[in-house]
């Protein structure tokens, strides 16, 4: 059987157990998985912070090649290469057909309930459901996702590389590209230097950004920073950061302040970072009974805007190709994101490595 890590209870390590793995029904698809990325979203739900149906098996970034398809499906054949979307869409709902598939009401269904479309699990321990997380589960050496869970992507990229455009790579330069559009010549404060943050640095470099001002609490993330594109780095612990960035942009604040770390004292800090006109872009995902409270009348004299980006506001079946061939052009970096290799019963060190600030980003690689 294969194995997989199962979170059973918040604020412990993860089980790393066998587990038994239905075939897929229809409209469903079974993936071998070549490699799961290491994020702070599973963190946050080992920690209780984002809430799922437990037992679970955490995951939500990923690659993998498909073994078999249920009936029905057609984009995919086993044998294909794909990247695993966390967000699957259900292709006909009110954002669907506005092409905003991120915001589909059944993708954030299968991401509380720890069921597929028909309501059950596909994981099974001694007998015991376990539940799939964001309809992924990409801690699995097997997993099961709807077909619209799945996206084809050419064979000559390496697949484990792949499995960072799935969630880290989408979200950081899709918050930059689709939901920011930040223009050549644009400032940009970035706070937060992990896997997200990085690429919101290097989506602003590949858009022609003039300054990019990294900040971050470790010294170590600040120079991965400056290896993706940041112009400026800042540390938090050591500088105070609305006055640096204030004179870093002569005296007007940034155009667009990203926060990639879901924290509120850092939303505000933001807030102060931008210019009259400028705009906040919230990202990282915060505890979820998280409130952010700010003076109202300044903020509409100056014309602020606060933006919210999911998943980068990706269309995965357009932006997941379309980043692959910005890599494979030389102008996407993916190799340089990856601090640290894991086999599957090292999957609590990864997470202890992260929770640190060790890698820039690390991946769990299956043989």
């Amino acid at each position: 059987m294969p194995k997989a890590a199962i979170l059973y209870e918040v604020h412990k390590p993860l089980e790393v157990a066998d587990v038994a793995v239905q075939n897929p029904k229809a409209g469903e698809v079974l993936v071998r998985v070549a490699a799961a990325g290491v994020c702070h979203s599973d963190l946050h739900v080992m920690h209780g912070d984002l809430p799922a149906n437990l037992p679970v098996v955490i995951g939500h970034e990923g690659s993998g090649v498909v073994e078999a398809v249920g009936e029905g499906v057609t984009s995919v054949a086993p044998g294909d290469h794909v990247i695993l979307v966390w967000r699957a869409p259900c292709g006909e709902c009110f954002y669907c057909r506005r092409k905003l598939p991120a915001l589909c009401d059944e993708a954030s269904k299968i991401r509380f309930t720890g069921r597929l479309n028909d309501g059950t699990s596909r994981f099974s321990r001694d007998g015991q459901e376990i539940k799939h997380f964001s309809g992924v589960s990409s801690f699995a050496e097997r997993t099961v996702l709807p077909e619209q869970g799945v996206v084809k992507i050419r064979k000559d990229v390496p697949i484990e590389k792949a499995a960072l455009v799935g969630c880290a790579v989408m979200t950081g330069v899709g918050a930059v590209i689709n939901t920011a559009k930040v223009q050549a010549g644009d400032r940009v404060v970035v706070f937060g230097a992990g896997g997200v943050g990085l690429n919101i640095v290097q989506g602003a470099a590949m858009v022609g950004a003039e300054k990019i001002i990294a900040v971050d609490l470790l010294d170590n993330k600040l120079a991965y920073a400056r290896q993706f594109g940041a112009t400026h780095t800042l540390n938090g612990a050591k500088e105070n950061v609305v006055e640096a960035v204030k004179e870093l942009t002569d005296g007007l604040g940034a155009d667009y302040a990203f926060d990639a770390i879901g924290n509120v004292k850092i939303l505000e800090q933001g807030l102060a970072c931008i210019r009259k006109a400028g705009a906040l872009v919230c990202v990282g995902m915060p505890n979820h009974q998280a409130q952010l409270a700010f003076t109202v009348f300044p903020f509409i004299l100056s014309e602020k805007r606060i933006l919210s980006s999911i998943y980068g506001s990706a269309d995965p079946w357009v932006d997941f190709p379309k980043l692959l061939n910005l890599y494979a052009a030389g102008k996407l970096k993916l190799d340089e994101l990856i601090s640290r290799e894991y086999t599957i019963d090292q999957v609590n060190e990864a997470f202890r490595a992260l929770e640190a600030g060790e890698v820039a980003r690390s991946i769990v690689r299956f043989a």
